[in-house]
């Protein structure tokens, strides 16, 4: 794999555009190389190669009291911006339904972002009590994806 040179303008026109659309994540791919960019407490940008770990999620914490758009305890929240799906191709059986028992790094679904299919493992052995995205449904950083007890 090549090195990658940082090319600083291309980082500042990508955070511009995330900024004028109003995205929490941004992220580029060119050849072996990724520049993601994402919003949060502290900004940064992150390159990386394309042959990267898979992607960890994150687990909510639990509600707090009186919150109307709260997210459920145990959820599974999506680690990028893109589209879910809850199967491997449109024909195929979905990779979990609601009921199922599930491993830790069991694959719960696919968001793909930029063209890149990304496997969503589960962070924990568990039921899962609820599905809250539909195939093909857009998905934002940060939002619940499933509930695993």
């Amino acid at each position: 794999m090549s090195k990658l040179e940082l090319d600083e303008d291309l980082v500042r026109k990508l955070s511009e555009l995330l900024n004028e659309m109003g995205l929490t994540e941004i992220e580029y791919e060119f050849g072996e190389h990724r520049i993601r960019i994402a919003r949060g407490g502290t900004p940064y940008a992150a390159v990386q190669q394309a042959a990267s770990a898979p992607v960890a999620t994150t687990v909510a914490p639990a509600p707090s009291a009186g919150g109307g758009d709260a997210v459920p305890a145990n959820a599974v929240t999506s680690p990028m911006v893109g589209t879910a799906y809850m199967a491997s191709e449109p024909s195929a059986n979905p990779f979990v339904s609601v009921g199922d028992t599930v491993k830790e790094g069991q694959t719960l679904l696919i968001i793909e972002a930029m063209k890149v299919m990304n496997q969503i493992p589960s962070p924990r052995s568990g039921r899962v009590a609820q599905i809250m995205v539909e195939d093909g449904q857009p998905v934002e950083y940060g939002e619940p994806l499933l509930v695993i007890e």
